[in-house]
């Protein structure tokens, strides 16, 4: 292994590690020899990525969370100082997709349920963690945002304003604390090989969800949905030395998508 991708001794915290880009971002830090942190409100999965972890040899803790919750997310953090002695990566990754609808159509208690988790969630999570990594002078943080927080993706209004507000909060925070030594990026996936995009194929074509997979993979110039695992490629590089002069940046993952026309819609990640 490169040894500047090596996080042997380093700690690394994950939400939203029960499945998807979380599991298998999880599993990337632990394989390069990182000790984890893994949160989540699905105890079962987050369990289960726990013991895929320990299974393979590496070192991880599960705590049950709702990011949304302010004293939920001191007490994920507060438990991961106390197991570790530190948190040196932070992939802030928890998110929910809503419902497809238009805007005017929109749930009121969906729309405030996607706002909780995917933009107040990350701003609790930084809230939280950044003052342990000030305390440390050092520490990476990846947001997960989306090509929705760059471009409009019609019917999602809910989930593009909460990935547009995490690309903001990546860029104040990032010149809050690069100073200090601290480094704050976004990752902004396309459609993502997980249960998040093949929800909302089923969403939209209740009847043949195929369909909808075949036409916003058409629509890809890669021809294809992302793979969790390159998404996990990236947050371990943004938090590695290999990207000490990286801040403030969004990385989009999403076979050339956003490149060449806007995103598909539902783009989705998660």
């Amino acid at each position: 292994m490169d040894s500047t991708l090596d996080f042997k001794g380093k700690a690394a915290l994950v939400t939203g590690a029960a499945g998807g880009i979380g599991r298998a971002t999880a599993l990337a830090f632990a394989r390069a020899g990182a000790r984890l942190a893994l949160v989540d409100r699905d105890l079962a999965g987050g369990e289960a990525s726990a013991g895929i972890i320990r299974q393979e040899g590496g070192e991880a803790l599960f705590i049950g969370a709702d990011v949304t919750r302010s004293a939920e997310v001191a007490d994920y953090v507060k438990r991961t100082v106390e197991a570790y002695g530190a948190i040196d990566c932070f992939f802030n990754n928890a998110g929910i997709e809503g419902k497809w609808a238009h805007t005017a159509e929109y749930d009121e208690a969906i729309f405030d349920a996607v706002i909780a988790v995917n933009l107040k969630g990350i701003f609790l999570g930084l809230r939280h963690v950044l003052p342990v990594m000030l305390r440390q002078k050092r520490g990476a943080v990846v947001n997960t945002a989306s090509v929705a927080g760059l471009v409009a993706t019609p019917g999602m209004p809910a989930y593009v304003a909460s990935k547009h507000g995490v690309i903001g909060l990546t860029k104040t925070a990032a010149g809050e604390v690069a100073r200090q030594g601290i480094r704050v990026n976004a990752v902004c996936p396309g459609p993502v090989d997980t249960r998040m995009i093949h929800a909302l194929e089923r969403e939209l074509n209740p009847a043949d969800p195929g369909s909808v997979e075949r036409r916003y993979q058409a629509a890809i110039p890669s021809g294809r949905y992302t793979k969790p695992e390159e998404i996990a490629n990236v947050v371990l590089f943004l938090c590695s030395d290999l990207a000490l002069n990286i801040n403030g940046a969004q990385f989009v993952v999403d076979g050339a998508r956003t490149a060449t026309g806007g995103a598909v819609t539902g783009a989705l990640q998660n």
